[in-house]
């Protein structure tokens, strides 16, 4: 093998590790629920993801029809939204996930009980 063909396939070798370890540094975006959005019964979309700290969740909705709201895991199994919870009601809320579980649900009455909840659990 040629010297330069070597040189070519060590700098293809490097861009390549640049690129993935990049794509890792900066995490994965997922849209909650894919095509279907942040919608009734998207409970368990979680499921079979890996999700790790610094990925980010998409929740798209229609403005006003719903909102996203981080709560604990007592308040997720019991639909309860707290006084103090931070909430996004832009129907384009994006979070970055920290290390460990974050729970989510839709504080709009009836939405949660209906299915708009998720529990995520980051490496």
């Amino acid at each position: 093998m040629s010297r330069e063909k070597g040189n070519a396939i060590f700098v293809t070798i490097m861009v390549l590790g640049l690129m993935l370890h990049s794509n890792l540094a900066h995490g994965m975006t997922y849209t909650v629920g894919d095509s279907r959005g942040w919608d009734f019964d998207v409970a368990g979309w979680e499921n079979g993801k890996k999700f790790h700290s610094g990925d980010t969740l998409v929740f798209k909705y229609s403005e006003g029809a719903h909102n996203v709201v981080v709560v604990n895991k007592s308040d997720y199994d019991s639909c309860n939204v707290p006084d103090n919870a931070t909430t996004f009601s832009s129907g384009n809320d994006k979070v970055k996930l920290r290390k460990g579980p974050i729970y989510f649900i839709c504080g709009i009455p009836g939405h949660c009980d209906a299915g708009m909840k998720i529990a995520i659990n980051a490496a």
